[in-house]
């Protein structure tokens, strides 16, 4: 383990804190908030393996009462609440775009990643909400994915439009790994 990849991950974790706290409050139980972009950021720029662990580093920071979830919440309440889903599926998506991009380390691969992440990100948060609230799909749909593409789709674009900028990919051939 290098420190620099670990301090990297700790300040990722940190950034998912605080982007959480970014937040817009909506009538339903799903917050519109930043951390999918740090999420995003993440898989990209520490890979699948670290990128991973930062995101379930904030997530158990939060299980352990730390107060690092939207709204400043914190406890297995709320991984166990209609929004665990998302948290967890936060994870699954930083390894996946990580993974993905270095299947596949090409320009277009960045955003695709971050879709496909984000996608499975949705998947996982609206089942869990439909089985925690015992709301149909349609319903499930409407409080927990459609008010949120507009937004999530400026979070993929700022994301790679950072990562393009910092230029250095975790990817990318020539980038060190660690191990």
């Amino acid at each position: 383990m290098k420190t620099r990849t670990m301090t990297l991950a700790a300040l990722f974790a940190a950034l998912t804190a605080v982007f959480s706290q970014i937040a817009i409050p909506l009538p339903g139980l799903v917050p519109i908030n930043l951390a999918p972009l740090s999420v995003f950021l993440a898989g990209a720029l520490l890979g699948a393996q670290w990128g991973g662990i930062s995101i379930l580093v904030f997530v158990l920071l939060g299980l352990v009462g730390v107060p690092v979830f939207s709204g400043f919440r914190a406890g297995p309440g709320v991984l166990l609440g209609p929004t665990g889903g998302y948290l967890l599926g936060f994870i699954v998506t930083a390894v996946l775009v990580g993974l993905l991009l270095r299947l596949r380390p090409v320009k277009w691969m960045l955003p695709v990643s971050m879709l496909v992440g984000l996608a499975v990100c949705y998947v996982l948060g609206t089942a869990w909400y439909m089985y925690a609230t015992q709301t149909a799909l349609l319903p499930a749909l409407f409080a927990c994915v459609l008010p949120f593409l507009p937004g999530d789709a400026l979070k993929i674009l700022a994301a790679t439009l950072v990562v393009r900028r910092i230029g250095i990919l975790r990817y990318a051939p020539t980038a060190p790994q660690d191990t």
